[in-house]
């Protein structure tokens, strides 16, 4: 494609077709569709908040903002990483609310048809598996596409 996004199934014709954000955390590729995303950044810093939930790493100040950090790694379940060069901030809304999600990095930009996005399988069940809209093949890569509803709305607010 000329416009900078991957095909990431061929050239179909007449199938639905949506832009997502691919970004890995814990060596896993994951996507969230584009139209939930402000903004990427780097990150350097984050300010632990006293209280919080174990996942929620703490708040930046992004673009006259200050949002709450969801740690990706934490909320999986994995181990927790410094932060580095590679590790983005991916500013997130759904219903109103903005969100950043830690990532270990996130770099692509891809369109996916929908016919290689299946449900997610019974067998992933448990927590991770309420994050999950859908698992897709791209290539010989499998990516696990996030519901950002289940990811923003389990997130608890600043007043709570």
């Amino acid at each position: 494609m000329s416009d900078g996004r991957v095909a990431a199934n061929g050239p179909e014709q007449g199938v639905a077709r949506q832009t997502y954000i691919l970004f890995t955390v814990a060596g896993t590729t994951y996507a969230i569709l584009s139209q939930y995303v402000l903004h990427i950044e780097m990150v350097e810093h984050v300010t632990p908040v006293p209280n919080a939930s174990p996942f929620v790493e703490g708040v930046v100040f992004s673009r006259g903002q200050v949002v709450p950090v969801i740690n990706l790694r934490a909320r999986f379940g994995f181990e927790r990483k410094d932060l580095d060069l590679r590790t983005r901030l991916l500013v997130v809304e759904h219903a109103g609310r903005h969100v950043g999600l830690l990532a270990d990095e996130a770099r692509e930009f891809v369109t996916i048809a929908a016919t290689v996005i299946h449900p997610p399988s019974e067998a992933i069940g448990g927590t991770s598996g309420n994050y999950l809209d859908g698992v897709a093949m791209l290539g010989d890569r499998i990516v696990l596409v996030l519901d950002i509803r289940e990811v923003v709305e389990s997130t608890p607010t600043a007043a709570a």
